[in-house]
């Protein structure tokens, strides 16, 4: 069956913002037959070709023109194990939620911690996903992309990934490697990452002495539904802002000004402070302008009440980092990819 391509496709439902832009062409990719179909198409066309996954990190600021690629291809497997670690394979349209569960649910651990993230796992690597202290770059093994520039598949080692803090080669290169499937290697024997307060507290407060990696991930899935609101119900992308780092003498600056200051020693001389505490501190929580808002639990989260625009949140964030500089001294990263 060959690829359908749309025009003047809608993307409000590709985006968690549910901001209202169009792509000139759209199409969805189901295999890596799909894939490769829409690279020719969209040179045919002679537009970019955008892959896409849940949206869960985008911010539509215009119309889109380009080949918007859905990645919705499935299936995860189990492909060796050996000495208690087993390697695992997953599609990239795979939902990143469900694949954690699966996980679980083979006996696995390991991404516990990353339970409820929303997205797909094909862009799970391009932000290095974290929370709670454990980064995908801490599983990682490899993954497979077709290069857009060549048309050749090509195998990801870890080391050639140029994983950072919400950051990767791919987010750097944004464009140039479809990625098709993600390997990861998990355990059976859990290594569980419980240094987060709210974690072990839920737990504390549960009663659970001896967790096991599904307590932590119903804790972490509590924590962030407490946290964080549902793009179903109102449109955000999660976390705005990077988690800023600084120079050690710069924090304690900062601390001797603020001394409940929110920061987390790096042991390379830089601290990373908590994006959130700052723009909180700064009177931004729970502000709103039209429909384009800064939620009222979580001063790190933009929100979309309705018909913001896209260029509306990013004025908003725009006089957030404007502002928090010149309270604090610190320049403030948007996460989202912004288009």
């Amino acid at each position: 069956m060959s690829l359908i391509i749309e025009t003047n496709r809608s993307l409000k439902p590709f985006n968690t913002f549910a901001v209202e832009q169009r792509a000139a062409f759209f199409a969805t990719a189901h295999d890596d037959a799909d894939v490769r179909e829409a690279l020719a198409q969209a040179r045919r066309r002679d537009v970019p070709l955008l892959p896409i996954g849940g949206g869960s990190n985008l911010l539509l600021t215009q119309d889109v023109a380009a080949l918007v690629l859905h990645m919705a291809s499935s299936g995860r497997r189990l492909l060796e194990e050996a000495d208690g670690r087993v390697l695992v394979e997953a599609e990239a349209g795979e939902a990143w939620h469900p694949f954690v569960l699966w996980t679980l649910e083979q006996g696995l651990c390991g991404l516990e911690n990353l339970s409820l993230i929303p997205g797909t796992v094909g862009a799970a690597p391009i932000q290095n996903i974290g929370a709670y202290g454990v980064e995908l770059k801490d599983v990682f093994v490899g993954l497979t992309a077709l290069d857009s520039e060549t048309g050749q598949l090509r195998d990801f080692e870890l080391d050639e990934c140029a994983f950072g803090y919400r950051d990767s080669l791919f987010k750097r290169q944004p464009g140039r490697y479809l990625i098709l499937r993600v390997r990861l290697a998990l355990r059976r024997q859990a290594i569980l990452h419980l240094e987060y307060g709210p974690i072990r507290q839920r737990l504390a407060e549960q009663g659970i002495a001896t967790p096991t990696a599904l307590d932590v991930s119903r804790a972490v899935c509590a924590i962030r539904s407490e946290k964080l609101p549902d793009p179903r119900q109102l449109g955000n992308a999660g976390s705005f802002f990077k988690n800023p780092l600084v120079a050690e003498a710069a924090a304690q600056a900062l601390r001797e000004r603020h001394p409940d200051l929110v920061a987390y020693p790096q042991g390379d001389g830089q601290v990373k402070l908590a994006a959130g505490w700052l723009i909180e501190r700064a009177g931004w929580k729970g502000f709103r302008e039209g429909d384009a808002g800064v939620h009222r639990l979580q001063a790190l989260v933009l929100v979309n009440y309705g018909q913001a625009s896209g260029n509306q949140l990013l004025q908003l964030a725009q006089r957030i980092q404007a502002d928090i500089l010149a309270r604090f001294g610190v320049r403030l990263e948007i996460e989202p990819n912004v288009l």
